[in-house]
């Protein structure tokens, strides 16, 4: 089944997309037929209250970047605030020299989940969907990444969620900057599965219904410039597009000069 949250006439809803037909959710079943996918715009997939991310998670990019192997996952945060849909825009802010994509495996929360055992974590999972980590270079200077992950429009996800991915450990992920592959990587190069993730993560974070945990980005990170289409494919799943848009200089928003 996939899930889509979607704008039609006005109004925001959820539904289950059959062929290229959006039809109503209704007790986890497909109802009557909101309207054909070409017809209305889709959203972010879910609306999370949390969003965790595993960083250096994949093989290949530890060894790209000479990085020590982890012991443990490394954990940050994204603010909710960063949450972008499919399609939209991905502003890069005025004083950001580098934004970079990362395109990475997301895991939507379905019940709520604490002190999950790792061969129990399937249970907890409503499905899975597409999302670009986007970061901001520059500002991994700052000492802590909230600016540099959780700036506005710098965690696009979607186009759906996919609840019928029976090993998530079985898929392929693949980026493209113009159409150019620069990422591309099995699941399976994940250090941490998403089990051992989820089971890592709830040791300290409840996570709600809707909530996201993101799982790591392959090797190939690299720059995006305004103007460029970036898209993020897992094999399964779908492909999330989204567009690099400049943003307004710190002034143009507030007639005031903001210092970074």
């Amino acid at each position: 089944m996939r899930i889509v949250r979607y704008a039609l006439d006005g109004r925001v809803g959820r539904g289950v997309l059959v062929g290229d037909a959006v039809r109503e959710l209704r007790d986890s079943e497909p109802g009557a037929e909101v309207g054909r996918l070409s017809e209305l715009t889709l959203l972010a997939p879910c609306e999370p209250r949390t969003i965790v991310c595993a960083g250096s998670n994949y093989a290949g990019q530890i060894i790209e970047k000479g990085r020590v192997w982890p012991r443990q996952p490394s954990l940050f945060l994204k603010s909710p605030n960063a949450i972008a849909g499919p399609g939209a825009e991905i502003r890069r802010p005025a004083e950001v020299r580098r934004l970079e994509y990362e395109g990475e495996l997301a895991v939507v929360i379905g019940r709520t989940a604490r002190d999950v055992p790792a061969d129990r974590a399937a249970d907890f999972v409503l499905g899975y969907t597409c999302a670009n980590d986007v970061t901001a270079d520059d500002w991994r200077a700052d000492g802590q990444w909230a600016r540099a992950k959780s700036a506005d429009t710098f965690c696009p996800l979607g186009p759906w969620i996919e609840t019928e991915i029976p090993d998530p450990s079985a898929l392929r992920i693949t980026t493209r900057l113009g159409g150019q592959v620069v990422q591309s990587a099995p699941t399976s190069d994940m250090v941490f599965g998403v089990d051992a993730l989820l089971a890592f993560v709830t040791r300290w974070f409840t996570l709600e219904p809707g909530d996201v945990l993101l799982t790591g980005s392959p090797a190939g990170v690299g720059p995006m410039l305004p103007g460029d289409p970036v898209e993020v494919e897992i094999s399964g799943i779908g492909t999330l597009h989204n567009t690099v848009a400049a943003g307004e200089a710190p002034e143009g928003r507030s007639g005031k000069t903001v210092l970074s």
